[in-house]
């Protein structure tokens, strides 16, 4: 796909609105509005019942988050560049495209330059009603650039800044530019039990369950999710 045209944003930026009504709890449906949407929807995602299975959200949930996704999007997939000028829509007041680069690749897991419907409602059923272990793990690979398996420093820095840039003037306290590096220089100390320059997965998440500080810290992408 060359690029979404603005209907297509708009389809995108509907579907980020059902997002946060499923986070605040508030998808609750006039059903009479939502049946004569429905009518509307003239493609249905192939295997919804698979989803449903796959996912933690119900049939109507997924109609409803398919139906933000491709009824002003028809060709079913978004680009990194849609998804960057969506994502910076949120954040106005910092610069939110590295974030937004690196989250795209996270939803993109099969590394071919668009999300489809399934990549997106899967890496949203972890982060919104996942395990622990499940969003660690999709932390973790979030962190994991290279996709080796392993985070390194170089990688975490990466994120790190990332996220302060994101934040822009609402980071609180002001933000100075050693402190992304202090963070990551404090979370390998408590990670890298091995001391041999990587991070493994298990690593990364027993260091997390074991700190609620860091934990929380290595999850800020929820917030702003």
């Amino acid at each position: 796909m060359d690029g979404c045209t603005s209907r297509c944003r708009q389809g995108v930026q509907k579907l980020i609105q059902s997002l946060q009504r499923l986070v605040s709890g508030s998808l609750a449906k006039d059903k009479t509005d939502d049946e004569l949407e429905m009518t509307m929807v003239c493609h249905r995602p192939e295997g919804l019942e698979q989803l449903e299975a796959q996912t933690n959200f119900s049939k109507q949930e997924l109609q409803i988050l398919y139906r933000g996704f491709k009824n002003e999007c028809p060709s079913g997939v978004v680009n990194e560049e849609t998804f960057k000028h969506i994502y910076a829509q949120f954040f106005p007041h910092g610069d939110a495209s590295m974030y937004a680069h690196y989250l795209f690749s996270a939803f993109d897991t099969t590394n071919n330059g668009s999300i489809k419907f399934k990549d997106f409602v899967m890496g949203l059923s972890i982060l919104l009603r996942g395990t622990l272990r499940e969003k660690l793990e999709w932390t973790f690979h979030l962190y994991d650039i290279n996709r080796d398996g392993y985070i390194n420093r170089e990688e975490m820095t990466e994120i790190v800044r990332a996220i302060y840039d994101m934040m822009g003037k609402y980071t609180y306290p002001a933000i100075k530019g050693d402190v992304p590096q202090q963070h990551v220089d404090a979370f390998f100390q408590k990670m890298d039990k091995n001391k041999d320059g990587v991070v493994t997965m298990e690593e990364f998440i027993i260091a997390c369950q074991e700190d609620e500080n860091m934990m929380r810290s290595m999850q800020l992408f929820e917030n702003v999710m």
